[in-house]
C-alpha cells in the first residue's frame, strides 16, 4: 500500500500547498520523520543528500507553529534553521515560503555577504521562521539586534558540513543561548564522532531515522573514471564539453568540481579561451555573483558551473545531467555529496572522475569508504598528441612572451659601461654641479661662489 502525505497527519493548508507543487508521495525520510516531529519529539535524521530532508522537518514544523498560535517574539524567531552555506539557506527559506504559503507564517533568511543593516531592520519585529548561517546569526546577536529567547524549534541541517567549515564553536554557543525546552531536529549525511557528541548536547532522547547507510552513493548514478595526468585535465574537459570526445549520457547541465577557489577560476578562464561559457561559484565570490551564477545554471543560460565544495551539499539544482570531478576530494564523504547533485527527483545521472597519479590515494579512500564502483573510460585517440599540439609550444607561438635578454657573464659583463646611479631620478642625465673633475660643465657652481666672495671683500674694503 502506497502512503501519501494525507496519511501522515498534516494539516489541510500544508496539504494544499503540497498539492500546488505537485507532491503526493513522501520520500522514505519524510515518511519516517514527519509523524514523530508532529508529536513534538526530538529527531536525529541520517540521510543522503537529495532525499527530501527539507520537507521532512519543514512540513511538520509549520503545522506545530500554527497549532501553538504563539505571538512572534520581538527581535527573535519561533523556529530557527541553521544551514552551512548561503545557497542552502536561501533554498530552505524558499521551501518554507512554498510549504507555508497558506499557513500565514512569516519567513526570513540571513546569510553572510549581505548588508548587516538590512538584516537588522527586517528582524527588528521578529519572525516565525528564520533560516540563517551561523556566522551572520552570531553577528546580529553580538550587536544586540537579535536573540534566541523565543525559539520553539531548532533545526540543524547538514550538521557534518557545518563542522567541516569550522562552525563547531558557533554551534556550541548557539546551543547555550537557545531555550532548553525547545524541540531540536538534527540532520546529517554522515555520523562522525563529533556529530554524536553534538547530538548528545542538543537533543533529548531523539528518535533516530536513517534511510540509507552513511557515505553511500546514489543508486541511479553511473560512475566513470578517467586516469589522466594533471596537466592533461584541462584538454580533456574541453574535448568533452565541445563534444570532441563522447561520454555516457547527453550533456545538458554539467557541474564541475575543483578542490580550490583558484582552481575553479582557472578552469573557467581556460574554458573561455576556447569559446566555452562557464561560471564559477566559491567562497570568494560575492553573494550577488553566486546567486547570478546559480540562476543562470538553473535556467540553462550558462549550463556549465565550476564550483568548490560550497555547492556540494543540499543545493537542489534540477536537471544536472553530469557531475565532473575535475579534482578528486581529499575527504571521501565529500565525493558522495558532490555526485548527489545529479540523479535528483527520481532521474538518472552520470558522474565522471578525473584521477591523476598524485590522486590515487584519494581514489582508494573513496572506494574504501563508500560503495563507489567506477567504470574506467579510455582517453581519446591520439590524446597525448592532441595535448602536445595545444600545449605550451603552440600557445607560445600564438601568444609570444616578452623576450628577456640573458644576463651577460664573464668578460662581456666587464666590457659594458655601468649605468650612472643618481640619488634623485629627476636629475638623471644632468651635470653634477657640486663637484669639479675638469669635465665640461662641472664645477661652475663652485667658481661662481668664489667670484661672489671676492666681490664682497672688495666692496667692504672700500
Amino acid at each position: 500500500m502506497t502512503i501519501t502525505f494525507n496519511d501522515l497527519g498534516l494539516s489541510q493548508p500544508v496539504l494544499q500547498a503540497l498539492d500546488m507543487k505537485g507532491y503526493n508521495t513522501p520520500t522514505p525520510i519524510q515518511e519516517q520523520a514527519i509523524p514523530p516531529v508532529l508529536a513534538g519529539r526530538d529527531l536525529l535524521g541520517i540521510a543522503q543528500t537529495g532525499t527530501g530532508k527539507t520537507a521532512a522537518f519543514m512540513l511538520p514544523s509549520i503545522d506545530r507553529l500554527r497549532a501553538a498560535e504563539n505571538q512572534i517574539p520581538f527581535k527573535s524567531c519561533r523556529m530557527l534553521v541553521l544551514a552551512p552555506t548561503r545557497e542552502l539557506a536561501g533554498q530552505i527559506a524558499q521551501s518554507a515560503k512554498d510549504y507555508g504559503a497558506l499557513a500565514g507564517l512569516k519567513v526570513h533568511s540571513i546569510v553572510g555577504g549581505t548588508s548587516v543593516n538590512k538584516d537588522r531592520n527586517k528582524l527588528h519585529r521578529g519572525t516565525d521562521i528564520l533560516v540563517a548561517t551561523p556566522g551572520r546569526l552570531l553577528d546580529l546577536i553580538d550587536q544586540k539586534a537579535f536573540n534566541l529567547n523565543g525559539i520553539e524549534i531548532l533545526v540543524l541541517d547538514e550538521a557534518d558540513q557545518m563542522l567541516d567549515l569550522g562552525f563547531i564553536h558557533a554551534l556550541r554557543r548557539i546551543h547555550q543561548l537557545a531555550p532548553a525546552d525547545r524541540q531540536t531536529l538534527f540532520f546529517s549525511a554522515t555520523m562522525p564522532k563529533t556529530i554524536k557528541e553534538l547530538v548528545g548536547q542538543y537533543c533529548n532522547n531523539p528518535v533516530q531515522v536513517s534511510v540509507t547507510p552513511a557515505a553511500t552513493t546514489a543508486e541511479r548514478i553511473e560512475q566513470y573514471l578517467f586516469m589522466v595526468q594533471q596537466d592533461e585535465k584541462q584538454s580533456l574537459i574541453e574535448m568533452i564539453l565541445q563534444g570532441r570526445h563522447q561520454v555516457p549520457g547527453k550533456l545538458e547541465r554539467v557541474l564541475v568540481f575543483t578542490r580550490t577557489k583558484h582552481g575553479a577560476d582557472r578552469v573557467v578562464k581556460k574554458l573561455a579561451q576556447v569559446g566555452i561559457a562557464a561560471n564559477a561559484i566559491h567562497g570568494n565570490k560575492s553573494q550577488p555573483q553566486r546567486e547570478r551564477a546559480l540562476d543562470e545554471f538553473k535556467r540553462a543560460k550558462t549550463p556549465i558551473l565550476v564550483a568548490t565544495d560550497v555547492a556540494a551539499r543540499g543545493i537542489d539544482i534540477p536537471g544536472v545531467s553530469h557531475v565532473i570531478n575535475y579534482e578528486l576530494p581529499n575527504v571521501p564523504e565529500q565525493y558522495v555529496h558532490r555526485i548527489g547533485r545529479t540523479a535528483r527527483a527520481g532521474k538518472d545521472g552520470v558522474a565522471i572522475a578525473f584521477c591523476a597519479e598524485d590522486e590515487r590515494a584519494y581514489l582508494k579512500d573513496i572506494q574504501r569508504n563508500t560503495d563507489a564502483t567506477f567504470e574506467r573510460l579510455p582517453l581519446p585517440e591520439r590524446f597525448r598528441a592532441v595535448v602536445e599540439g595545444v600545449g605550451p609550444t603552440k600557445r607560445a607561438q600564438s601568444q609570444p612572451m616578452k623576450r628577456v635578454n640573458p644576463r651577460p657573464v664573464g668578460g662581456e659583463a666587464a666590457q659594458r659601461k655601468p649605468k650612472p646611479k643618481h640619488k634623485h631620478p629627476a636629475r638623471a642625465g644632468k651635470p653634477n654641479r657640486g663637484t669639479s673633475h675638469g669635465a665640461p660643465g662641472q664645477g661652475e657652481g663652485q667658481q661662481r661662489r668664489g667670484n661672489q666672495r671676492r666681490s664682497n671683500q672688495k666692496r667692504f674694503a672700500r
